[in-house]
């Protein structure tokens, strides 16, 4: 891979779009005056999910032999797109930006830079002295980037991972396990499975989208708490998904009681009841269970699964059972405090529950590839 100037550093700019007709002759043209002033080895790969809307027009109009249009029929979304960037792409740096024109092209030779003097990841951050957003942003969507940025910190430390506008070295993805992102957040995807130590981030100024509509909705957003589940799964291992668990164990508590409140009102027998919201807690924590912590086993028959959760719940009642009346029987002075030694049957029969969950009535499957796309000129 070859050089445009003597010691300056190959680069592909990746840039996954959807119905972005509208930007990129701009985008390009900013790009073009980057790449020209500062005699980049740039390359420019639109990752475009088949948007229909004039993109492969706009792109063959320019007439750009530096920029490849990629048109992606099959397994759309900004990150898979951007994936499938990395794996069309040429040079040994990569670097990821939006197609609405929010991030400046203008800062890619601070990010070479920066690249260049030791850092494996480079960050347009709005976040950092010296960055920030347009007026015209908005207090509920800084709300809503502040929060999403809260909910990563267990993750990253740097102030602004959600920009997507990021760099790195090509050869931080060779020992790195397989990407799985859901949603719009890769950036972070690579930050926490490249193990990057020496992540730096620099200001830019982030401007409203130039033309078209924003496609952050309220699925994007969900999905985005979804990927946050998979890293802490990735990160902290069974740790997260037994605090996964948990929670589930724990919301089955108000579905316990709001049940078992609302038979009672409607007459239904104390003892009937009881039982109706015992199993209505069981099957409710058995659905975000199969749902959420173990989702990779959504695919297999629920029934069989049900009645696995539970006899496995009930097995975990039995060992809370047990485990408190023998705190209280080898440790008397329970007897005075009989909540120590229900915390402690409490936990033994969670540890249980989940165990036999986790290995026996939900077991995880080999892991997918992904599809391929077909490249236009």
């Amino acid at each position: 891979m070859g050089n445009a100037h003597a010691g300056t550093p190959s680069v592909s700019v990746i840039v996954p779009t959807y119905k972005e007709a509208l930007n990129l002759p701009v985008l390009i043209e900013r790009v073009e005056a980057v790449r020209d002033s500062g005699h980049l080895d740039l390359e420019m790969l639109i990752m475009d999910d088949d948007s229909r809307d004039g993109t492969e027009e706009a792109v063959a109009s320019m007439n750009r032999d530096w920029v490849r249009l990629i048109v992606r029929t099959s397994d759309r979304g900004l990150s898979a797109a951007v994936l499938d960037g990395f794996r069309q792409a040429r040079h040994e740096i990569f670097l990821v930006m939006d197609a609405d024109l929010s991030h400046p092209p203008e800062t890619i030779p601070e990010m070479l830079h920066r690249l260049c003097s030791g850092a494996d990841f480079v960050l347009g951050s709005r976040y950092v002295k010296g960055g920030s957003t347009e007026e015209a942003w908005g207090f509920l969507r800084w709300i809503n980037s502040k929060v999403a940025t809260l909910l990563a910190r267990p993750f990253t430390r740097l102030k602004d991972p959600m920009s997507g506008f990021f760099a790195f070295h090509r050869s931080l993805l060779d020992n790195a396990p397989p990407m799985n992102p859901v949603g719009y957040k890769i950036g972070l995807e690579v930050l926490v499975k490249c193990n990057c130590r020496n992540a730096v981030e620099i200001p830019i100024y982030f401007h409203q989208r130039f033309r078209g509509e924003s496609k952050l909705s309220l699925r994007e957003q969900l999905l985005y708490l979804e990927h946050l589940r998979r890293l802490a799964e990735y990160k902290y291992g069974d740790w997260a998904r037994f605090m996964e668990f948990s929670f589930v164990g724990f919301s089955g508590t108000f579905v316990n009681l709001a049940v078992l409140t609302l038979l009672v009102w409607l007459g239904m027998p104390v003892r009937a009841a009881v039982a109706v919201a015992i199993f209505s807690a069981m099957f409710t924590n058995f659905l975000l269970n199969r749902q959420f912590t173990f989702s990779y086993a959504r695919d297999r028959h629920w029934a069989g699964q049900l009645l696995g959760f539970v006899g496995a719940s009930s097995l975990g009642a039995l060992v809370n059972y047990i485990v408190t009346l023998s705190v209280l029987h080898y440790w008397p002075f329970t007897e005075r405090f009989p909540q120590i030694a229900a915390l402690f049957g409490i936990v033994a029969g969670l540890a249980s529950n989940y165990l036999l969950s986790r290995y026996i009535v939900f077991k995880k499957p080999a892991p997918a590839d992904y599809p391929a796309s077909r490249e236009r000129n």
